[in-house]
């Protein structure tokens, strides 16, 4: 089984309003081969709070409504996606930021596919190009 971790690029794009952005096919169709089981799904549970900023700056720049954006973190909730606590991921995390220049908040991904021995999966084209010889790390648009 191929496992994956996924970050909040790629999550954010399974429903409203981020689902007719650039690359939304492509995780949409991740999103449906893990249901079916065709892949294994991971994220730590920053995303949860990655997503609600998201979904924030929708309300916000006025892409959709509260109601919209609370529909969408129902949506997500039920899909019951698999999160792995951060705490224990965060040293590891700080020296991947520090060493590569990246936030800690990707860090924290990229922590989390190493211990997991899995490939992260980004829409960040940034994050593929600066990581990819280090960890495995692949873009969406790849996937």
């Amino acid at each position: 089984m191929i496992r994956l971790v996924v970050d909040a690029s790629v999550v954010a794009k399974w429903y409203p309003p981020c689902d007719q952005e650039p690359l939304a096919t492509e995780a949409q169709t991740l999103l449906k081969l893990w249901v079916i089981g065709g892949v294994d799904l991971a994220a730590p549970d920053l995303i949860w709070v990655e997503i609600t900023n998201i979904l924030w700056k929708s309300v916000r720049s006025k892409r959709c409504s509260l109601g919209d954006a609370k529909s969408t973190l129902a949506a997500l909730h039920q899909q019951r996606l698999p999160t792995v606590p951060t705490a224990p991921l965060v040293e590891r995390a700080l020296e991947i930021a520090v060493q590569h220049g990246r936030t800690a908040y990707d860090s924290l991904y990229v922590a989390l596919a190493a211990a997991s021995n899995a490939e992260l999966v980004t829409a960040d084209e940034k994050l593929v190009n600066v990581l990819t010889a280090y960890f495995r790390v692949r873009w969406l648009g790849t996937v």
